[in-house]
């Protein structure tokens, strides 16, 4: 059996890859650059006001507070693209905010630090499902 040198920094490719990569298509077919970035900040900001560290878990956030506060970041920014707004600013926001912005306090003591990896339950996947309910009827 090997031993790695140090931690191990995976990334799940449901959880966050697919995620980014939806959320650049949608961000780039609809032309929301700047609405998206400030979406993303903002969310990003308030994920990591909400996040903590959880010793032998990861990072701890309430799971429906990234899909509400992005949903009503892309309604304030764009009533028209609230849905596509939802889903990117969610996702990315979720995951720089929650994830990224904490990666220091949570791999220190873990030898493998995995992003986004609580699949359906994970806070960037419920961002996602926030777009539903912007759905025009």
């Amino acid at each position: 059996m090997e031993t790695s040198p140090g931690p191990i920094l995976a990334i799940n490719v449901g959880g966050a890859i697919i995620p980014i990569l939806m959320s650049l298509f949608l961000i780039a077919k609809n032309d929301l650059y700047r609405k998206a970035a400030w979406g993303v900040v903002i969310v990003s900001l308030a994920c990591y006001l909400l996040a903590e560290p959880v010793p032998g878990v990861g990072i701890a956030i309430p799971v429906f507070y990234p899909p509400v506060i992005a949903a009503i970041v892309a309604l304030s920014l764009s009533r028209r693209y609230a849905a596509p707004l939802a889903y990117a600013c969610g996702s990315l926001g979720t995951l720089i905010g929650a994830d990224l912005m904490n990666l220091g306090s949570c791999a220190v003591s873990a030898r493998r630090s995995c992003r986004s990896g609580r699949g359906t339950f994970d806070g960037s996947s419920w961002s996602g499902l926030s777009r539903c309910s912007l759905q025009p009827s």
